[in-house]
């Protein structure tokens, strides 16, 4: 009997306290900005730091799992303080395990779910590439990564106002 592939997931404790955080009372919210931050709040807009506090959750979850996605974005956010300026974005397209990718395709929904493994669960089974899904949805070859919206297409289409 084969076992499905297990699909990593945020822990429940981390989904509940992010969606728990509009619940909080204002004097919580504050407390658990000084715990995450170590700093005052900077504004006592609530949605603001109910989104940031949100984010630092996250952050902290998936510095354990994804430290080269830290180490990335570090590179990037760097660059962009010294230079002024965003260089293109990496060729590394490859999205945080526990995405899930949708995609329409001649009027039917395909759900594609990436893995920690490196790879990406497909209708129960497991694929090395987008490429290769991307081929059986359609029955032609096409760059995974493009089919699915991860990057744009490198020139513009034959035809295409300038």
């Amino acid at each position: 009997m084969k076992v499905p592939p297990t699909i990593p997931t945020m822990p429940p404790t981390l989904v509940a306290q992010i969606s728990s955080l509009s619940a909080l009372p204002m004097i919580e919210i504050k407390s658990l900005w000084r715990r995450l931050f170590a700093a005052e709040t900077p504004t006592h807009n609530r949605q603001f730091l109910e989104r940031r506090i949100a984010y630092k959750l996250q952050e902290n979850e998936c510095r354990k799992s994804n430290g080269a996605l830290l180490e990335r974005n570090r590179r990037r956010i760097a660059a962009l303080v010294e230079t002024g300026k965003l260089k293109k974005r990496d060729r590394d397209y490859r999205p945080v395990a526990g995405t899930v990718l949708t995609r329409e395709y001649q009027k039917i929904e395909y759900r594609v779910t990436v893995t920690a493994d490196d790879q990406y669960e497909f209708e129960g089974r497991l694929y090395p590439s987008l490429s290769v899904i991307a081929r059986e949805i359609t029955g032609t070859r096409w760059s995974g990564p493009l089919f699915f919206g991860l990057k744009t297409p490198s020139k513009p289409k034959k035809g295409a106002a300038k």
